[in-house]
């Protein structure tokens, strides 16, 4: 009698690649949403929050306590990536994931519901501070874990794809956070949008919040990549792949220098424009949040192409190509946009083009991250990473850019920024190993 083959049990529902990529991708897209609505909406937070309400000129003041606290947030995110990092790397990715899209929720609804300078007094600002604390927290252990899930949970040969998907989803969050502000600026009158209108997109949240948490608690991890050997020095590595403290710090500290460019030319294109395009170059609110709105269109166009041709040709070409792209043609863009008899097609393809660019750095940079650390170790040294790098070059970028441009009054700053980092952060990818895309994840 021939014996009945035994079939393997198939793997978990949920731990499907896509549903995986999905259960990642949400969290990431309510988590950027609302900075992108914090961006478009911080001269409205600096008048409500920031402004003492007998001021008569208040200058740039407010808007830079406004940015200011908007850095305060990007701090944080370090702290949050080792706090959730570690809790991803030794518990597990799912439990993680859980906690900090619930954390993000709350804080981000909130800031729909606080009180103004106007009616709690000093205390509206730092409530405001306080709960942008918490975000960043949350942030921070977003990354990590998020990426880690999508990477470990490719198909062979798709890593830059799948990776990519949590920058898209980062794009989609700014390009939804800028949407529903423009919306609401053509809908509501001035009046309206100033004292109301600006907390809907806020309480928007709490409904994208609920649907990420339901695609999380359904998840089932992919099972771990089998122990490796660790970076560095040769020595037996930990359960799933670990590193010395010292080997990962300055992996830690390369993964920066790779992403710093990314970071800073992100933010200064798809984020601080509004503001800029307000305060320095006297652009009405609905003509800054249309330039973000193409930015963003440009920058989310780019990202999946750029991380599926990182797959074929590796991670260093594509990069490479975004950063020395950001670095040579920021300048002449800017001042494109400066010049008043620049075309109103010309100006959008320039800011289409702008977001684009960052695109490419976007696309593999997940993957290229996730490939740099062992699976030990992998959530919190490319969150910690990527956490660091956007703290300096992401979270200081409005207010780097605000003091620099009010002091010096040099419209040129916003350029000089994202090029002097692109060229740094070029330098730094360079040195990748061309290979790194076809190697499995240690």
């Amino acid at each position: 009698m021939t014996p009945l083959a035994v079939r393997p049990a198939p793997p978990p529902a949920a731990a499907h690649p896509r549903r995986a990529l999905l259960a990642g991708s949400a969290g990431n897209f309510v988590e950027w949403y609302e900075f992108g609505v914090y961006g478009c909406f911080a001269t409205v937070i600096a008048a409500h929050f920031f402004t003492p309400p007998d001021a008569a000129d208040p200058g740039a003041g407010p808007l830079l306590a406004t940015y200011a606290s908007f850095a305060l947030a990007f701090f944080f995110r370090p702290a949050g990536a080792v706090l959730f990092g570690r809790l991803a790397d030794r518990v597990g990715r799912r439990p993680t994931l859980i906690t900090v899209v619930c954390l993000m929720t709350l804080a981000t609804t909130a800031i729909g519901v606080l009180p103004t300078r106007a009616t709690a007094g000093d205390a509206a600002p730092w409530l405001l501070t306080l709960l942008r604390a918490l975000q960043g927290l949350s942030a921070g252990g977003e990354f990590g874990g998020a990426v880690a899930l999508m990477t470990e949970s490719a198909p062979p040969g798709r890593r830059g794809r799948y990776g990519a998907w949590q920058s898209f989803t980062v794009a989609l969050g700014l390009l939804c956070g800028a949407g529903a502000a423009a919306l609401l600026a053509s809908l509501l009158s001035p009046e309206a949008l100033y004292a109301w209108g600006w907390r809907i997109p806020f309480l928007t949240a709490l409904p994208l919040g609920l649907a990420a948490l339901w695609l999380r608690t359904g998840l089932t991890e992919p099972d771990r990549p089998p122990p490796a050997r660790t970076v560095g020095p040769a020595r037996p590595a930990g359960p799933a792949g670990t590193a010395d403290p010292p080997v990962l710090a300055r992996m830690i500290a390369l993964g920066v220098g790779r992403v710093m460019g990314w970071s800073a030319a992100g933010y200064t294109f798809l984020v601080v424009l509004p503001s800029y395009l307000q305060a320095t170059l006297g652009a009405s609110f609905r003509e800054a949040l249309l330039a973000t709105t193409l930015a963003n269109i440009g920058f989310a166009a780019s990202i999946l192409p750029a991380g599926a041709l990182s797959d074929r040709v590796g991670r260093r070409p594509v990069m490479l190509c975004g950063a020395v792209t950001v670095t040579v043609f920021a300048l002449p863009l800017l001042r494109l946009l400066q010049d008043p008899g620049t075309s109103t097609a010309v100006r959008a393809a320039a800011v289409l083009a702008a977001g684009a660019a960052v695109g490419l750095l976007a696309g593999p940079g997940p993957a290229m991250l996730a490939e740099m650390f062992p699976a030990g170790v992998r959530c919190t040294g490319l969150g910690v990473a990527y956490a660091l790098a956007n703290a300096v070059f992401s979270g200081c970028a409005g207010l780097v850019i605000t003091a620099l441009v009010s002091t010096t009054g040099n419209a040129d700053i916003p350029a000089y920024y994202a090029a002097g980092a692109c060229a740094l952060s070029a330098v730094a990818l360079a040195g990748l190993n061309g290979d790194d895309h076809r190697r499995e994840l240690r």
